[in-house]
């Protein structure tokens, strides 16, 4: 399937920069909305009396939601629209925050993380094109880093936002996410105003993508996914047990500090990225790889002291590695994929990516019903540096090449 890119410089090629706009704000606020729960998970743990396990099988249900929407409707938007699809992600985003607003027991959680993985794997790579899309040309050059901060940003400040309202407001439970809902109408609104930039639709349902990944391109593709692996891994367990940890292992329980701590995490994601251009893809991967081994190292030292300060440092230091090797990763594998096959192996990078948010997770919560959350912490770091440190060495002693020469 072939997509339609060339529409959206046609009708908002005239220096308009609202319409441009308004799809960042809608990225940010729907993903603003994937990890608004983070720093509430310990009220929740607090009011239900459920073990970290459940909170990190409430959060890989997350994952769950975003890889069946990535499989069955990733390439939905080429056919029925950009618009169509974006609205469909803001409202599901809303039906999320609703169950989250009426929570009565776990089945609402539950219920609302699926709903939360749904919004989000409509939104990544529809939201992404809308972006690039709708970019008047002044801003085309740096479009992309546009919806790359607009995603890693909206991730980040979904803690950021919750953490300080638990902190500050009576009922955080239930206000937080009345705001969520305004924002969520707001950028409903917006979408709705906006020009739609694909300009051939057939209307028809796409066929789920396909995850094979050609020989040619596989080179390129495992470090990708090993690196990506590792950052992601490191990303979920912020967004899922780091609450716990700050409250039972550092001794800090105020949600304003746990919004922090992971908002610091995603920032430096977002810088991590940045640098990416003044690094270069040749050396960014493996480099990312080794400053995410340095940060897992920190996080370590943090768990064995009870320490803040080597906490928040280390969640920016992995939180640089993860960016720079994440977005290095996704240019070589674009870099390497043939035209006609480039969508579906982003597809299959992004799902390695999004089952790293959940599995390891996960394992981290089986761990700490029997070794508890300090011991399961240093295990799941250990694992992340070893990952990352051997996908350095395996592209020192193999760079990726393409007829010959390194990229």
């Amino acid at each position: 399937m072939r997509r339609q890119h060339s529409a959206g410089r046609d009708r908002c090629g005239t220096g308009r920069g609202w319409p441009f706009a308004v799809a960042a704000y809608a990225f940010a606020v729907a993903m603003c909305g994937t990890t608004l729960p983070t720093p509430l998970y310990a009220l929740y743990q607090r009011q239900l009396g459920f073990s970290p396990l459940v909170i990190t099988l409430i959060y890989a249900v997350y994952a769950v939601g975003v890889i069946a929407a990535l499989l069955l409707m990733g390439q939905l938007s080429d056919a029925v629209g950009r618009r169509p699809v974006l609205l469909a992600g803001l409202v599901l985003s809303a039906m999320s925050a609703a169950c989250f607003l009426f929570e009565q027991g776990l089945p609402e959680l539950f219920a609302g993380r699926v709903l939360s993985g749904l919004s989000a794997g409509l939104f990544t790579g529809t939201a992404t094109a809308a972006v690039v899309e709708l970019a008047p040309p002044q801003w085309a050059g740096s479009a992309t880093l546009t919806a790359t901060a607009a995603n890693m940003g909206g991730l980040g400040s979904g803690p950021l936002l919750a953490g300080l309202m638990a902190q500050y407001v009576p009922d955080p439970l239930r206000q937080v996410f009345v705001v969520d809902l305004v924002l969520v109408a707001a950028a409903f609104v917006g979408v709705l105003l906006i020009p739609e930039t694909v300009r051939h639709r057939h209307g028809g349902w796409p066929r789920p993508a396909r995850l094979r990944v050609p020989r040619e391109v596989r080179p390129a593709f495992v470090p990708a996914a090993m690196a990506g692996f590792a950052g992601f891994a490191t990303l979920g367990l912020f967004t899922s047990v780091a609450p716990s940890f700050l409250s039972e292992v550092v001794g800090v329980s105020d949600p304003a500090v746990s919004g922090l701590v992971v908002f610091a995490a995603f920032a430096a994601s977002t810088a991590g990225q940045l640098l990416m251009d003044r690094v270069g893809v040749q050396r960014a991967l493996p480099w990312g790889c080794v400053v995410l081994v340095g940060g897992m190292a920190l996080i370590s030292s943090a768990l064995l002291t009870a320490s803040l300060p080597l906490l928040v440092l280390g969640a920016l230091t992995a939180g640089t590695g993860q960016g720079l090797s994440f977005r290095a990763g996704v240019t070589a594998v674009s870099e390497h994929s043939p035209a006609g096959r480039r969508a579906e192996v982003t597809s299959a990078l992004f799902v390695v990516l999004y089952v790293a948010i959940s599995i390891p997770v996960v394992g981290v919560g089986l761990m700490a019903v029997t070794l508890g959350l300090r011991q399961s912490g240093l295990v799941f770091s250990g694992c992340v540096a070893l990952l990352a440190a051997t996908t350095a060495l395996l592209l020192a002693l193999r760079p990726v090449r393409r007829e010959g020469v390194e990229v």
